[in-house]
């Protein structure tokens, strides 16, 4: 007589067994890539108040186990170098040769980046690098701001926020420190940002007690908001009035994947900023005049204070402002066309630390 044996152990223990030391699928949006796949999606913001938006993803999920990365581009749909090096990045890397997980969102603001809109979400009039965690039933920005917190920052370890000179804007390339007051958070994200490669670094004072608390509640960056959230961030800025040149889109790009080798998500070894520029404090001059705008000076240079960096002139060519250096440091943005309006940021002046 043939004996029937039972099994040992059942079908969903044997399926799940059969899944450990597999990486797992990563679904963001409507991309689901599996482990040693790239996969394209969108996240979808429904219709609200305005109109609904599709924001481009990049799925990459690693043939390794490994953190995941997320790297986000064009929340202002003209920093036009930002895109293209995420756009470029994105088709670049291997899955096969990274141990993790890589979440692109190479721009954010579409509506900017057709219409050619500098700064602003036209939808809706907002600064789509200010309002996050965002929320379901706001604005367009706000609901798109949601959607990225839920579905981006909410599944990455790491971020890396990357920037770009808009239409109207000359700057050097630098990237951003955070120091939250959190030496474990902080020591990260410090090593991170010089792993990026850029020697000009702005400090960002996040502390609970420091000069931008207040002001930041009403204004959250997906940097800042990564940085509550824990995880360790990178904020870098390449490119100058909307060119996409190739120098600026590869330091972009090279940093980003030099990043990914400190995280060990690829091989090979990466860059290091033997001496960076740290910048303590950025000092905002802005105009006190309409009319044309003249600079007199570049990204890089240093300046005293008191120094005229630009001067406004009337439309009919009669001076009417002189910009005069407030503080003493290094240029790190200026105005890069004629278009002055009162009250416009005429330059960013950092004060070495």
């Amino acid at each position: 007589m043939r004996r029937i044996f039972q099994p040992l152990v059942s079908l969903p223990l044997i399926l799940f067994l059969s899944g450990l030391g597999r990486a797992a699928d990563v679904t963001v949006g409507t991309a689901t890539a599996r482990p040693g796949q790239r996969t394209t999606g969108f996240l979808q913001v429904p219709a609200g108040v305005d109109a609904a938006t599709n924001i481009p993803v990049i799925v990459i999920n690693g043939a390794k186990p490994g953190p995941t990365l997320a790297l986000v581009a064009g929340s202002h749909g003209t920093e036009y170098a930002s895109i293209l090096a995420l756009q470029k990045l994105a088709q670049s890397v291997d899955p096969a040769g990274v141990s993790g997980a890589m979440i692109v969102v190479p721009l954010v603001n579409t509506a900017s980046f057709a219409q050619k809109v500098p700064h602003l979400n036209p939808v809706d009039g907002k600064n789509m690098n200010r309002f996050f965690p965002g929320k379901a039933d706001g604005t367009q920005t706000e609901r798109a701001s949601w959607a990225i917190a839920q579905q981006v920052v909410e599944k990455c370890d790491y971020l890396i926020d990357l920037h770009g000179g808009d239409l109207d804007e000359n700057l050097h390339r630098y990237s951003y420190w955070a120091n939250t007051g959190k030496e474990p958070l902080d020591a990260t994200s410090r090593a991170l940002v010089l792993a990026f490669g850029l020697d000009h670094i702005i400090i960002q004072d996040y502390r609970p007690s420091g000069p931008n608390a207040v002001a930041a509640r009403g204004a959250t960056s997906i940097s800042r908001f990564a940085e509550e959230k824990g995880k360790p961030a990178v904020v870098a800025e390449a490119g100058h009035a909307g060119t996409t040149n190739s120098d600026d889109v590869d330091a972009l790009i090279q940093g980003s994947l030099s990043v990914m080798r400190h995280l060990k998500m690829l091989a090979g070894t990466p860059l290091s900023v033997e001496h960076p520029l740290w910048i303590a404090h950025i000092t905002v001059l802005t105009s006190e005049q309409d009319g044309v705008f003249y600079p007199l000076a570049g990204p890089e240079a240093y300046v005293k204070q008191g120094m005229k960096i630009g001067y406004v002139t009337d439309y009919f060519g009669n001076k009417v402002w002189d910009a005069i250096a407030p503080v003493s440091g290094v240029i790190v943005y200026i105005g890069a066309v004629p278009s002055m309006s009162k009250g416009n940021t005429v330059a960013y002046i950092g004060e070495l630390q």
